[in-house]
């Protein structure tokens, strides 16, 4: 079910990636992309990002851009209002979060505090 609570935003670069990868792989029109947190990496947390194919029971779940997109409700507690981002450079390509509750990360990037 879809939710009016503060999102987890896509940006439009991201969602265009997504869009791509699940043409590629063939997966059904359900899917989307599942975002969450887990413990552990140097700072404490680490990001987790894989493909889902619908919504688990408790799941919050946004809908931006054409992407769907499922979070179990302890790891919303910590994306509540981060923008999952996509972008192409020198240091590669891939995804990343802007997350403003987090208070610090890793020089990697992969893992925050609280």
């Amino acid at each position: 079910m879809e939710t009016t609570q503060t999102p987890i935003r896509v940006s439009a670069p991201a969602a265009q990636e997504i869009k791509r990868l699940i043409v590629e792989h063939k997966l059904p029109e359900t899917a989307g992309v599942r975002v969450g947190v887990r413990g552990g990496g140097c700072s404490g947390f680490s990001y987790a990002l894989n493909f889902d194919y619908d919504a688990a029971e408790g799941d919050v779940v946004f809908n931006q851009d054409g992407v769907r997109v499922f979070c179990d409700p302890k790891s919303y507690m910590f994306l509540k209002g981060a923008t999952l981002e996509y972008s192409e450079g020198l240091q590669g390509k891939g995804f990343h979060f802007v997350n403003p509750n987090a208070k610090g990360s890793c020089g990697c990037g992969e893992s925050f505090s609280v």
